[in-house]
C-alpha cells in the first residue's frame, strides 16, 4: 500500500476523520474494544443507518491509518474484536472536542445523546 502524501498538517489529519462514520466509530470505541456487530449497534442509533459494507470499509481505513487495531479469533464462528491504538490516544482530545463543541453549540438540533 502506498502512502498517502498532503499539502499540510490539517488536511492529513481532516482525511484521517474524513466520513460521517469515522469519527462515530472512535466514539464507540472510547470505552473499550468491541465486536463488529456491537459497533454496527452503537451506530445504529443514527439515521440512516450503517451498512455492513461501509462499517468495513471505514474500520479497514482506520486499522490502516494506526487508530484502530483489529484481533481475529481462530473460532467459529470466527470472532473479530476493534480496539483504539496508543496512536488514536493523541486523537481523542479532538474527537471529545468535537463531541463538546457539538453539544454546546448544535444542542437545539440533536435529538438525543
Amino acid at each position: 500500500m502506498q502512502k498517502k502524501r498532503y499539502h499540510g498538517p490539517v488536511e492529513a489529519t481532516v482525511d484521517v476523520l474524513s466520513g460521517r462514520w469515522k469519527p462515530l466509530i472512535l466514539w464507540a470505541l472510547r470505552d473499550g474494544t468491541l465486536r463488529f456487530g456491537q459497533i454496527e449497534e452503537e451506530l445504529s442509533a443514527y439515521k440512516p443507518n450503517i451498512t455492513q459494507r461501509m462499517l468495513t470499509k471505514q474500520l479497514r481505513e482506520l486499522e490502516n491509518d494506526g487508530l484502530v487495531a483489529r484481533k481475529v479469533y481462530p473460532e467459529i464462528p470466527p470472532r473479530v474484536e476493534y480496539t483504539l491504538t496508543e496512536r488514536y490516544k493523541s486523537l481523542m482530545p479532538i474527537v471529545e472536542q468535537m463531541y463538546n463543541w457539538g453539544k454546546e453549540h448544535m444542542a437545539d438540533q440533536i435529538e438525543h445523546e
